[in-house]
């Protein structure tokens, strides 16, 4: 075992002496990493004790269902915000409050395969007001207010199978949208796959975002049965269009891997929302049938679900110059738009080039009707005719591209493991840089605005080997910092990350803390059914074999924390208020034989688990936040009688006991 120890050691000492020599190559060192050079990435990404980061991260949890929250430089992990995966930590899905937001046409749905997040803008620019995710799996898209970093509405998308194309914003906030990525017929129905070809159909769908709490579909425009995979909206001249990817424009539906890849180009669909609302108000589009689900946070802090019946659905046919295909090589996954809104970037992953089109070669190629054919009533522009370059040298499977505001767009290259930085207009390669390992998004904060900050860069990749101390078969994946501030890439720091991270957005941190953050609710405006706000509103109330609790906590006890009465076959209600009106001070509440996960409650919140009883005895509740220096102390008990016991409902605090 010595010897295979010294071996391995060996071994890594090799791989990090010919990682810090890749570092070095493309550092533009000639020699070794010397301490300085080491010391001067550590001392980039160094945060003080009690100094802030610069930047917000926002990550995509992937298969968490969650949305991660880090600090930049430092890769801190700030918090984790639940969205479509129900959540221990804090209750999120479990409590009474919460569970409605988990609510689909399916039933409750308590996962998600959550991809991609989205910063609201206005004026192109993100303000920190929202943050946009998508679940792929059960199609959703949800809202996280950013001044109390939790979700506070979710909106089921109709029609729609695989929502990975979401929920990319427009510049104003208006919309966000949600792509089809797995084409079924619709309206669903019972068919042969084998007739997938011409019956099975996509849906691009367009969400009013820029009202919280009132999210719904606006539009759906119904396209061929490919599979559709990223969008970003055009800003500036090309403001009013969004640039979705396709592909399988073959329309196969088994294996797929060699069938989907037989044409040389597939497409970028370009859709003129404003001429759809132009239509949809002379009269075009129908209302479809559809059964989806809006949940949200009503001002009471409780979810409710709101369950819609139609939505309202366009076709290309009904509403001219709606859609245009730009042939785009090949199966293009990621399509970007510079910050000028002029180039509109692509990533074939199987392509040996990035193909850049041009906003205004687009239009005069659709003013001239350049085009190669008509496809269900989508005009297909001429490749060459809308081509404003091609990025060669760029990486093998190039995927998805960000830009720095300084003329220069970086592109991420899954296959090369590495990310390749070009300039824009000339089209050439000026730097590149190796990334550990398979690549996919990246993210620079700003990035895919009209403002981007341009100094750090992440990228986002899907295995990590050997750069973490390992940790059986399954391994955290990576994000790794890179500084693009000079001429030169530079890699500061590796840094774990929570799920599968798939895309990431930034923001400066002093936009978030010049904002209304919350610290604690107000408990004046606690507008709870079951609210106890003081603890002489603190009593057990039965209901049948309803037993309803409105229990108070405060450093450092629960009232009441003595509770007779309750026999088994009831169904015990604890409706737990935090009386505390200071910042960072919530309680937690558990009870033993409680078969759901913990409360915990914020400062001037209402929390309410439900608790069933199946034997008679004795059992604890307890404070499971530590609160203060006498956190242990903070429990409690509830008696529990055989059914049908003639023992009274009492309860009590410091001995001295209730009744109704």
């Amino acid at each position: 075992m010595a010897s295979k120890r010294r071996g391995l050691i060996a071994l890594g000492t090799a791989l990090l002496v010919a990682s810090f020599g890749a570092y070095a190559c493309q550092s533009g060192s000639t020699g070794g990493v010397g301490a300085g050079d080491m010391m001067s990435a550590a001392e980039a990404v160094y945060v003080p004790p009690g100094e802030y980061d610069e930047f917000y991260a926002f990550m995509s949890g992937g298969f968490s269902g969650n949305l991660t929250v880090m600090g930049l430089p430092s890769g801190r992990l700030l918090r984790t915000v639940p969205v479509f995966s129900q959540y221990p930590e804090n209750g999120w899905g479990y409590a009474e409050e919460t569970k409605a937001m988990l609510n689909t046409s399916y039933g409750f749905v308590p996962w998600d395969d959550a991809h991609h997040p989205e910063l609201s803008m206005t004026d192109g620019v993100p303000d920190g007001r929202w943050i946009f995710i998508n679940g792929n799996n059960t199609p959703r898209v949800a809202r996280v207010d950013l001044n109390t970093f939790e979700t506070t509405e979710i909106l089921e998308i109709p029609n729609s199978a695989g929502n990975h194309g979401s929920p990319f914003i427009t510049p104003d906030s208006k919309y966000i949208v949600a792509s089809t990525r797995f084409s079924v017929p619709v309206p669903n129905r019972d068919m042969s796959i084998e007739e997938y070809r011409g019956n099975f159909k996509g849906t691009l769908s367009f969400v009013r975002a820029d009202q919280p709490g009132e999210m719904d579909v606006a539009f759906q425009v119904l396209m061929p049965g490919y599979d559709y995979d990223l969008a970003h909206a055009g800003k500036g001249p090309s403001m009013g269009w969004m640039f979705f990817t396709s592909y399988n424009s073959e329309e196969e539906h088994t294996l797929l891997e060699i069938n989907a890849s037989r044409r040389d180009k597939d497409f970028i669909a370009a859709v003129n929302y404003e001429r759809a609302e132009e239509c949809i108000a002379a009269g075009a589009g129908e209302m479809m049938p559809a059964n989806y689900a809006h949940n949200y946070m009503d001002d009471r802090h409780i979810a409710v679900t709101d369950m819609k019946s139609s939505v309202l659905v366009i076709e290309p046919s009904d509403c001219s110059d709606l859609v245009y295909f730009l042939p785009t090589p090949k199966s293009p996954h990621g399509v970007d738009v510079d910050p000028s809104g002029e180039y509109i970037a692509a990533g074939g992953k199987l392509a040996t080039v990035i193909p850049v089109h041009s906003f205004s070669k687009m239009i005069a190629a659709i003013e001239a009707e350049d085009f190669e054919e008509v496809i269900d009533g989508i005009p297909v522009l001429t490749y060459e005719s809308v081509l404003a370059g091609e990025v060669a040298n760029a990486g093998l499977g190039p995927l998805h591209t960000e830009f720095d505001g300084e003329g220069y767009a970086y592109t991420t290259a899954f296959i090369s493991s590495e990310i390749v930085k070009w300039e824009i207009g000339t089209w050439q390669v000026v730097d590149r840089i190796p990334v550990y390992y398979s690549v996919g998004h990246l993210m620079i904060p700003g990035g895919d605005s009209q403002d981007p900050d341009g100094k750090y860069l992440v990228a986002l990749n899907k295995i990590t080997k050997d750069r973490y101390l390992p940790t059986g078969p399954e391994l955290a994946h990576s994000a790794q910092l890179i500084d693009i501030s000079g001429d030169r890439m530079r890699l500061l720091l590796d840094f774990p990350t929570q799920g599968e991270p798939h895309y990431a957005q930034g923001i400066a941190a002093e936009k978030l803390m010049d904002g209304d953050q919350v610290q604690f609710y107000s408990l004046t405006e606690n507008h709870h059914p079951y609210a106890a706000t003081s603890e002489a509103e603190a009593r057990v109330e039965r209901e049948g074999n309803e037993v309803h609790v409105y229990m108070t906590s405060i450093r450092s006890h629960f009232t009441p924390d003595n509770i007779e009465g309750v026999r088994v076959g009831d169904r015990v209600f604890f409706h737990v208020t935090n009386l505390e009106q200071d910042w960072d001070v919530p309680h937690g509440f558990a009870a033993l034989g409680a078969n759901t996960a913990e409360l915990l409650i914020m400062p001037g919140q209402t929390r309410t688990l439900v608790w069933e009883p199946k034997e008679p005895g004795i059992y604890p509740f307890y404070c499971t936040d530590f609160c203060s220096a006498l956190h242990q102390e903070m429990q409690g008990y509830i008696r529990v009688s055989p059914q049908g016991a003639a023992v009274p409902l009492r309860w009590g605090t410091g001995g001295e006991w209730n009744t109704n």
